[in-house]
C-alpha cells in the first residue's frame, strides 16, 4: 500500500519590519501634528456633515487628500520600489539582514521634489483600486446600495484616503508586502496602525444606527465615517507607542 501525503498550504511567513518617520525634526513635529489638525478639522464640519453628508463629505476630499500627501512627503519613506526578498531563499539571519537593510535604505531622506510624484501616484492608486473596493465591501456588510450610492462611494473613499493612501506610498506595489497587508500580517506602526484603526472605527461606528434614539446624526454614513475618523486617530498613536513591532495573532 503506498501512502499519500496532502500538501499543506504554504504559510506566509511575516519578514516586514516596522516603517519609521523620517529622521528630520520637521517630520517628527508634523507627525503629531497632522492628525491632531484632520481630527479638529472634522469637528467643526461634523454639524455641516450631519445636515448635509454627501456634499460635505465631497467637499473634504480635496482637503484631506492634500493632508495625507503632506504627511507622507514630509514624515514617511517612500518605496523604494523593489522586491521584498523571500524568505524561502536564503536562511532566516541573512533574510532578515536584507529586510534591514532595506527597510534602511528607505528610511533615507531624500528631496521633497523627489517624494511629491510617488505621493500622487499613491493617491491614484488609492482612488482608483482602493476606494472602488471598500465601497462594495461596505455593501456586502450591509450599506444601503441603491438609495445610498454616493454615501457609500464618498465613506469609502475616505476610509481609502486615511488607511490606504500611506500604505501605497510607503510599500508601493510590492506583491509580496500586499499579501502581508491582506492577511493583516504587517507589524503595527503608525501606518498600519491608522489603517486598522480605520477599519474597527468604521465597524464600531455602525453600532449607533438602528438604536431608537431618533437623532439626526444616526443616519447613514455619519457614524461610520465619524467611528472611521476617531478609530484611525486612536490607532495610529496605539500603532506607534504602545503596539509598534506587534502583529496581529489569528491563532
Amino acid at each position: 500500500m503506498t501512502e499519500t501525503t496532502e500538501a499543506k498550504p504554504r504559510k506566509l511567513i511575516p519578514i516586514s519590519q516596522p516603517i519609521s518617520v523620517l529622521p528630520s525634526d520637521i517630520a517628527r513635529l508634523y507627525t503629531h501634528l497632522h492628525p491632531i489638525i484632520i481630527l479638529t478639522v472634522y469637528y467643526f464640519c461634523f454639524p455641516y456633515l450631519v445636515a448635509d453628508p454627501v456634499s460635505v463629505l465631497f467637499k473634504a476630499l480635496a482637503p484631506l487628500a492634500h493632508l495625507q500627501i503632506t504627511y507622507c512627503v514630509v514624515c514617511l519613506p517612500q518605496s523604494s520600489g523593489g522586491s521584498t526578498p523571500s524568505p524561502t531563499s536564503s536562511k532566516g539571519p541573512t533574510t532578515r539582514k536584507r529586510v534591514q537593510f532595506a527597510q534602511s535604505a528607505k528610511s533615507k531622506p531624500t528631496s521633497v521634489g523627489s517624494r511629491i510624484t510617488p505621493a500622487i501616484i499613491s493617491l491614484l492608486l488609492c482612488l482608483s483600486l482602493s476606494a472602488p473596493l471598500l465601497t462594495v465591501i461596505l455593501i456586502l456588510f450591509g450599506a444601503p446600495l441603491t438609495t445610498h450610492f454616493w454615501h457609500n462611494l464618498l465613506c469609502a473613499t475616505h476610509i481609502s484616503l486615511l488607511g490606504v493612501l500611506p500604505l501605497f506610498y510607503v510599500h508601493g506595489v510590492n506583491a509580496r508586502m500586499w499579501r502581508e497587508i491582506s492577511g493583516a500580517c504587517l507589524p503595527f506602526d503608525e501606518v498600519w496602525g491608522g489603517l486598522v484603526g480605520a477599519v474597527v472605527g468604521a465597524w464600531l461606528g455602525a453600532v449607533p444606527i438602528p438604536l431608537d434614539w431618533d437623532r439626526e446624526w444616526q443616519k447613514w454614513p455619519v457614524t461610520i465615517v465619524t467611528g472611521t475618523y476617531l478609530g484611525w486617530f486612536v490607532f495610529r498613536f496605539a500603532g506607534e507607542y504602545f503596539l509598534r513591532g506587534k502583529r496581529i495573532e489569528f491563532d
